[in-house]
């Protein structure tokens, strides 16, 4: 889109919000940035729009008009703080979905990575067993086999409470250890991110197909059905989230690559703190429902399906409104 184009398309939101700001400076003894209305929307939409002219180089003064905008919003809607759990749930309804949205490029690069070798591993080992052994070791397979029999004796038995707490900071250590490195290691300029998608998925892949050979579908699929769509979910968006630093240091456009991965960094904010929760409900569910073997498998599998629709209808369609 030309930048004439895209200033008739905005430049009303931008006069309505330049309005809402005279207001709040005006009678600023009076008024809090939430009690005006729309304002927390037309913050975030002139937020978004002064990414997309960074991105595509709009002229300075553009820039510099909406940047200004940008600026003296933040004074009156974080300055003056909202409550903590409003903003949490702020975050949550509008800031995060609408991030993994707006960075739908590498959201779906990482998807095919991780997911697309998950699956495609899987089935690889379905049908010929000894894949497995490209990525685990016979000792490793034991172990897993072990922990999935379904005659071993801590199947059908209830678990401590000492040990669910136990394994729940067992689970978060491992859960965001997995994240930071998919994540951070996407400096390297992606190499690092895709590297870790990718083994992560054949590594997941190969557990699972080899599970399925040896019969132990039930054991296996009743554990992860609760936690895989938040803890696979968040692995992706970690990948997504280093890849996008990665591709920014190896195109930064007209920026400096400093430049870029600052503005890359910026827009990827709210999915770091958005895969971070997701690791962390993973966990608990880990922890404390999936490790439960009183539950029944069917139900298990009924409660795992439908974490999946939410997680992907919330990803979609939470925080859309009519400018999306």
């Amino acid at each position: 889109m030309k930048q004439q184009q895209f200033e008739q398309l905005h430049c009303e939101q931008w006069a309505l919000l330049s309005h809402d700001l005279e207001k709040l400076a005006k009678y600023k003894a009076q008024l809090d940035a939430h009690a005006v209305v729309n304002f927390p929307q037309l913050y975030r939409q002139v937020c978004q729009h002064l990414a997309i002219a960074r991105d595509r180089h709009y002229t300075p003064a553009l820039i510099e008009r909406l940047n200004r905008l940008v600026l003296d919003g933040h004074q009156y809607l974080y300055v003056n703080r909202s409550p903590l759990l409003t903003r949490i749930v702020e975050f949550i309804a509008y800031g995060f979905p609408r991030a993994v949205r707006a960075n739908w490029g590498v959201v779906l690069i990482s998807t095919l990575c991780f997911f697309g070798s998950l699956i495609g591993m899987t089935f690889l080992v379905y049908l010929y067993d000894d894949n497995a052994y490209y990525l685990l070791t016979q000792g490793q397979l034991r172990q897993v086999e072990a922990m999935y029999k379904p005659t071993a004796s801590h199947w059908g038995q209830p678990r401590e409470a000492d040990s669910d707490l136990y394994m729940f900071g067992f689970y978060i250590r491992h859960n965001i250890s997995i994240g930071f490195q998919t994540f951070a290691s996407g400096l390297f300029f992606a190499v690092g991110s895709i590297f870790y998608l990718l083994f992560n998925g054949l590594y997941i892949g190969s557990i699972a197909g080899h599970l399925i050979n040896k019969g132990y579908n039930e054991p296996f699929f009743s554990f992860v059905a609760g936690h895989s769509a938040f803890e696979l979910t968040a692995i992706m968006l970690a990948g997504a989230a280093g890849l996008k630093l990665g591709f920014a240091l190896l195109a930064p456009k007209r920026d400096s690559r400093l430049q870029a991965l600052q503005h890359a960094a910026q827009s990827i904010v709210p999915l770091i703190y958005g895969f971070f929760t997701l690791f962390l409900l993973a966990a608990f569910i880990e922890a404390y429902w999936s490790s439960n073997a009183l539950l029944n498998p069917d139900f298990k599998y009924g409660v795992g399906i439908t974490l999946w629709i939410i997680t992907l209808l919330y990803l979609s369609f939470a925080g859309r409104t009519y400018a999306d």
